[in-house]
């Protein structure tokens, strides 16, 4: 293989294999003693009885994996107070404080949202539950493990940004799903962009030497 041939195939080979690196958590499932860090974090920020014995017990079912956080969001028309430097917003400033500090602390994690849009109608679908008929929108953000996420919400503290949140919501629900099928995976989306790169690239520059090749032949021959 000539030299410009391995630059062409080998440069995206390295850059797609750090991302990968820094976009995966090979770290495996939580361990206990991680897990009972995070809670005395946790009791320490301020986080309730309740909310601490429901992460616990995510953590404690952790898989290693990467999972989706599926939110579904209904806006507060008359957002209840806060504190001195919020008061009077609307639930839109609200939500776009806590989300300041929310996707810092994603992007740096290799964390991000998938889908973030408005709802369009009502609910076309319930069954079981009651005072759901209503959202304003809803968001799909991908963790890159529960150890990361539980870092993004250590980071949060309580009180802290995430009151802002709960201020500028009338209701909302979230939990985690873990895909068997996820064709939006950046790991996958980059490789085929990566590889359709260098291939045309490969195919370029291998034409222009098979030109040059055939009229140095022909130049030969005369």
């Amino acid at each position: 293989m000539s030299r410009r041939r391995q630059i062409i195939w080998g440069v995206p080979t390295v850059l797609y294999a750090l991302f990968v690196l820094w976009y995966t958590d090979f770290g495996g499932p939580l361990q206990r003693a991680e897990i009972n860090s995070y809670i005395a974090v946790m009791k320490d920020r301020g986080f309730s009885a309740e909310m601490q014995s429901r992460f616990t017990g995510f953590m404690e079912s952790d898989t290693g994996s990467q999972f989706l956080m599926l939110n579904a969001i209904d806006m507060a028309e008359n957002p209840p107070f806060v504190d001195e430097k919020t008061a009077g917003e609307t639930a839109d400033q609200l939500m776009a404080r806590y989300m300041d500090h929310m996707y810092a602390q994603l992007f740096k994690r290799a964390c991000h949202p998938v889908i973030v849009g408005d709802a369009v109608h009502t609910v076309l679908d319930i069954d079981g539950i009651e005072g759901a008929e209503e959202w304003d929108m809803g968001a799909l953000f991908r963790y890159r493990s529960r150890r990361t996420f539980m870092d993004v919400v250590t980071s949060l503290g309580s009180p802290g940004p995430h009151e802002y949140k709960m201020a500028a919501v009338e209701k909302t629900i979230a939990y985690p799903i873990e895909p068997f099928l996820y064709l939006a995976d950046l790991r996958l989306l980059l490789g085929l962009v990566l590889f359709a790169l260098a291939a045309m690239l490969d195919l370029i520059f291998g034409r222009g030497r098979s030109i040059t090749d055939q009229r140095r032949g022909a130049g030969n021959v005369l």
